[in-house]
């Protein structure tokens, strides 16, 4: 697999930072630092955030020190205001911090504009300060939706390493720059378009990027990493928002796993070529994106009916019968899972109902009813045993990541946007992204 890994911030020479600096376009004036001790301590994490959901992509992380509490005038590092809205996810590689937004059109709080104006920004931050270094724009291909419903056109979240980061913009492309804002390349993955819009996130594999191009082609894509070149496509892939995962079988065997309406299909991540199918009897699209572990993937998706299942990975040809190990009533429509010794932990997307299922079993060892909790559409992360649940007004509810539901803490951040943005974790901080601010937040 294509290794990915973090430049430690030490590594980094002054000159480099200086450079990168230096070529800052349309930088914005974030707030302050309010404490020069969480800067330094960011500055010897050699942890990175390169993709959707983190580095195993299961939304876990190993760090410590985080911030149990917050608000807007506790532990607050850094706030930078950014270009237009959106509801991708920071991720984090090197001195970065990298995400999208758009402006032009249909920007929440500003007039409509027109939708000819439409364009996103691909945007490049400093860790330390959250200084805006380059910002680049990319004009819509239109036709495109003239609305989208709540998530708008920036939700597909970049992927990073050490040659740079890729950026999925649906029908307008997926654009390769290195770490200094030079474009790389362009890639066509098709024109289709969806009222809910785009929103899966690309995944790298050895020299390739992966794409699921659902809305724009009913397609998984992969793409050359350095050239942008298409190497294979495989289609049939239907309403399905999810981020493809990585999964290896007990074979030892690599799986491009991805859930689509009414299955969830894996392929040779190398070659595209089909490998299993199997029934998920979910009568709905898929939003989550899965997680895996021991050979297993686990998928919710739905609002109704069957919404939860395990796979046994390994298998060929439909496998319904003979690698699905269960379903559950109890899932969620938006947020992906967290997998954690043995049990599954995700949150209704009403936000009404927090769950611990057993993932041997599928069998529900809480649903704790939360009351007042508004909507929630980031997936959550983890880490020191905690499990952040970040809500679309900005609340932020932290559970114990245990099998009896301990609330540990609840945050309130508002600034008048929803927070449909997953967040990240960055080193000893966290990153948390709502449509008009990135907060970076940290121990004072």
């Amino acid at each position: 697999m294509h290794r990915l890994f973090a430049l430690p911030f030490r590594a980094l020479s002054l000159a480099t930072s200086l450079l990168l600096i230096g070529t800052s376009c349309d930088a914005q004036s974030p707030q302050e630092p309010s404490s020069l001790a969480a800067v330094e301590n960011v500055a010897s994490s050699e942890g990175a955030w390169p993709r959707f959901r983190g580095p195993n992509g299961m939304g876990t992380s190993p760090a410590v020190g985080l911030p149990l509490t917050w608000s807007e005038a506790e532990n607050i590092v850094w706030k930078t205001e950014l270009p237009g809205s959106g509801a991708s996810s920071p991720v984090t590689y090197g001195d970065h911090i990298y995400l999208t937004s758009y402006t032009g059109y249909l920007v929440p709080g500003e007039s409509k504009g027109s939708l000819d104006n439409l364009q996103r920004h691909v945007l490049a931050l400093d860790r330390r300060s959250g200084k805006i270094v380059w910002n680049k724009t990319v004009a819509a291909k239109l036709p495109e939706e003239e609305n989208i419903r709540d998530h708008g056109y920036a939700a597909n979240t970049c992927v990073a390493d050490s040659s740079g980061v890729v950026a999925f913009l649906g029908k307008s492309g997926v654009i390769a720059y290195d770490h200094q804002g030079n474009e790389k390349w362009q890639a066509d993955v098709g024109s289709k378009t969806n009222g809910w819009g785009t929103a899966a996130s690309p995944l790298l594999y050895e020299n390739l990027v992966i794409i699921n191009a659902s809305i724009e082609s009913e397609s998984l894509v992969a793409l050359d990493r350095e050239t942008g070149e298409q190497r294979w496509q495989a289609g049939g892939i239907r309403e399905a928002w999810n981020t493809p995962i990585l999964v290896t079988a007990d074979s030892g065997r690599k799986e491009l796993v991805v859930a689509r309406h009414g299955d969830i299909m894996a392929f040779d991540p190398a070659t595209g070529d089909p490998l299993w199918t199997c029934k998920t009897d979910i009568s709905w699209y898929m939003v989550p994106t899965g997680v895996a572990a021991d050979g297993v993937v686990y998928f919710v998706g739905g609002r109704s009916g069957t919404a939860a299942l395990a796979v046994r990975a390994g298998g060929s040809g439909d496998v319904t019968d003979t690698h699905r190990l269960w379903t559950s009533k109890a899932g969620t429509n938006v947020p992906s899972p967290i997998y954690h010794e043995g049990h599954l932990y995700y949150i209704d997307y009403n936000g009404s109902i927090a769950y611990c299922a057993d993932a041997k079993t599928g069998e529900v060892v809480y649903q704790e009813r939360l009351g007042r909790f508004d909507q929630v559409y980031a997936s959550p992360v983890m880490a020191e045993g905690r499990i952040y649940y970040i809500a679309r007004n900005g609340t932020t509810l932290v559970v114990a990541a245990k099998t009896e539901f301990e609330q540990l803490a609840r945050n309130e951040l508002s600034d008048g946007t929803r927070f449909d943005a997953s967040p990240a974790i960055d080193g000893n901080r966290i990153l948390i992204r709502s449509g008009k601010f990135l907060y970076c937040i940290g121990i004072e």
